[in-house]
């Protein structure tokens, strides 16, 4: 009876410590999915919380989340009301759970301060390290580039004015 109970609990207890080494492992590395202005230092980001505009991204699916009429909206692009807002001279917050915008009063009251402040970040896009190498390249980084280069490049047909 003795020996029953001595498998039996060395069985459960291999399958616990399998159990935990495997949730351990699913932890994904989403390095290349996040676009160039997130923030350097994590492997793994579901959603960026931007506090100066109250809004989310979801990296995994590349999509800005954002209040509308009462709404959360989701979008790849942000709402004409944030046009001039410059992903790359901004505080991102990352956040890894789920449906972050469910808890958007406690992330407005708790990040309010880093409103106005792009400091202490440094960009993947500024980034040389290799793993960053084929980071997210979305439509509003090709906009920055061609807004901050050169003046012969700026109004695209060559003048300079």
């Amino acid at each position: 009876m003795y020996k029953k109970f001595l498998v039996a609990g060395s069985i459960l207890l291999v399958s616990a410590f399998l159990n935990t080494t495997t949730a351990q492992i699913s932890v994904s590395v989403n390095i290349g999915a996040q676009p160039s202005w997130g923030p350097t230092g994590y492997d793994h980001v579901e959603y960026y919380y931007l506090p100066d505009i109250q809004s989310y991204y979801y990296v995994p699916a590349h999509q800005f989340i954002f209040m509308n009429r009462g709404h959360w909206t989701f979008s790849n692009e942000l709402p004409p009301r944030y046009r001039g807002y410059d992903l790359f001279h901004s505080h991102k917050v990352v956040m890894n759970e789920p449906q972050p915008y469910l808890h958007f009063e406690e992330h407005r009251t708790g990040y309010d301060h880093f409103r106005g402040d792009p400091h202490g970040q440094e960009f993947i896009r500024d980034n040389h390290e290799d793993r960053y190498r084929d980071h997210w390249h979305d439509q509003h980084e090709a906009d920055e580039e061609w807004r901050h280069h050169g003046d012969d490049n700026r109004h695209g047909d060559g003048d300079r004015h």
